[in-house]
């Protein structure tokens, strides 16, 4: 079962705004030596919605060859079940064992609509499934009756990552609703990871560029849970930089430029870089905590 920390993955573009594949191939191999538990690809912080299809395949050609075994999560889907399906279907050709769905979204589902959605997917793919549930980003809400009952009625439906707010409300409710049967994730860039821990989540899917942070509080937690809830406080203010609307993705990969493993911290319209004042109140951040990616750069 995939658990853990699976940290979703940045796009890298060079100076023209092209993927740039020795940036990404950096960015792989250090996660890799950190010791993360999978990867996911093409999600809101990959700006998988700003890829064409012949980039992600190309992407996640690079990512597969370089980690052989390790579990890949690619995030597919789209406006209908029957685009999604297609979606999914393709990641699966790919390599990734799991596929992170969200909800439709240019037209808004009900409960009854988000059942149907799924129910088609999984009925039609042999895929592991995680539900996406990040109505921040979508502006659709999953009902926890609705969930619960796509994963009692969908054995193919694994996990669950919760990322409505508040995230901690809605973990208890479905651990209490469906106990070990699913594996819920933390996201929001791990902004709640020491509350999410307490409430049961098996993993988080965070950003790629503090994997060490991740590690060290998901060690802390299973030895010494005050020693994961120090970690947690100190590094608080810089996991809740990096989930700013509009910004995170840019925030993201000016870290990663930071460290020499970016090229440059080029994103794709209509996201924008951060202005100079963000640069700085950044730096001033990231210079008052230990940073693996930063140490690496050096």
């Amino acid at each position: 079962m995939l658990k853990g920390n699976v940290p979703i993955l940045a796009t890298a573009f060079d100076a023209h705004g092209d993927v740039d594949f020795a940036s990404m191939e950096k960015l792989v191999k250090f996660l890799l030596a950190q010791g993360v538990d999978g990867l996911a690809l093409f999600g809101n912080a990959s700006e998988g919605y700003a890829l064409t299809t012949a980039e992600k395949e190309a992407l996640f050609a690079c990512v597969k060859r370089l980690t052989s075994d390790l579990p890949l999560v690619a995030a597919a889907g789209g406006a209908s079940s029957a685009v999604a399906i297609e979606d999914i279907q393709r990641v699966q050709r790919w390599g990734a064992q799991v596929a992170m769905v969200n909800p439709p979204s240019v037209v808004k589902p009900g409960p009854e609509e988000i059942y149907h959605f799924w129910r088609d997917i999984c009925r039609a793919c042999d895929i592991d499934i995680m539900i996406q549930d990040a109505p921040l980003m979508t502006g659709v809400t999953l009902p926890v009756p609705t969930l619960v009952k796509l994963c009692e009625d969908f054995p193919s439906i694994k996990y669950i990552k919760v990322e409505q707010p508040p995230t901690t409300l809605k973990i208890t409710a479905l651990k209490n609703a469906l106990g070990d049967r699913v594996g819920l994730f933390g996201g929001l860039n791990a902004g709640f990871l020491y509350e999410e821990l307490r409430r049961g989540i098996i993993g988080t899917m965070p950003a790629c560029e503090f994997p060490d942070v991740i590690n060290a509080i998901l060690r802390a937690w299973q030895q010494d849970r005050r020693e994961a809830q120090a970690l947690f406080y100190r590094y608080l203010p810089f996991l809740r930089y990096g989930v700013q609307p509009g910004i995170g993705v840019a925030i993201h990969k000016t870290v990663l430029h930071q460290a020499g493993i970016f090229a440059t911290d080029v994103v794709r319209e209509p996201a924008k870089r951060i202005d100079r004042v963000t640069q700085d109140e950044l730096r001033d951040l990231t210079d008052a905590l230990a940073l693996a990616v930063l140490e690496a750069g050096k």
